[in-house]
């Protein structure tokens, strides 16, 4: 198992995606999110395909607080069923590894 992983959640609004992205770092549940935006999404939803513009969210965290992550991701997030997304991060440079486990729940890298 990755001790690190990457963590792809889209958000309705910059305003849902800033709210998110702060209390995620806040609450030490994530080191960075970046935010990408604006993204156009096609999806079928409830039998219909959609389109709407989202914001697209980068976590980077520990895959040990992936549980927790998502908890608090429904907790906060407007969509219903949002999209949690998480990747292995397989090689990166020591040093931002090191500074990720270090601003991260769980102790140091």
């Amino acid at each position: 198992m990755q001790e690190f992983i990457v963590v792809y959640v889209t958000a309705g609004s910059p305003a849902e995606g800033d709210r998110l992205a702060r209390a995620l770092v806040e609450e030490r549940l994530a080191a960075c999110v970046n935010r990408i935006g604006p993204v156009r999404s096609v999806y079928r939803w409830q039998g219909k395909v959609e389109q709407s513009e989202e914001e697209l969210l980068i976590i980077k965290t520990r895959n040990s607080q992936f549980a927790a992550l998502e908890k608090r991701i429904h907790e906060l997030h407007s969509y219903t069923v949002p999209e949690i997304i998480a990747l292995p991060i397989i090689e990166g440079s020591d040093g931002y590894l090191r500074w990720l486990g270090e601003q991260v729940s769980g102790g140091a890298a």
